[in-house]
């Protein structure tokens, strides 16, 4: 299971990818651990005009963990620090796993 959240470039956005990169993750790293998120990855594109910024990619062992996670107290820590990162709005989308049978 994957919360995915990612955020795209408007026009005179604010977005901080070194806060981001070394606040911000492992602010959600540290908080959501204990409900079971197995990890989070960051993926920048490497082209310099794409429409996204970023998009970050945290699993977790199942539907209820990550239930768990959004739903907890602690949570509340993760949306504030937003605010000191960007004043972008994110997507947010709750994905499954999609293997072939091998």
């Amino acid at each position: 299971m994957y919360f995915i959240v990612s955020y795209r470039r408007a026009p005179g956005m604010r977005f901080d990818s070194r806060y981001y990169v070394e606040q911000h993750i492992p602010l959600v790293e540290k908080t959501w651990k204990p409900f079971g998120l197995d990890y989070i990855d960051a993926f920048f594109p490497s082209r310099a005009d794409s429409d996204v910024i970023v998009v970050a990619m945290c699993r977790f062992k199942d539907r209820a963990a990550l239930d768990a996670a959004l739903a907890a107290e602690e949570t509340a820590i993760i949306m504030a620090d937003i605010e000191k990162y960007t004043d972008g709005e994110p997507d947010r989308h709750v994905t499954e796993v999609f293997q072939l049978s091998r």
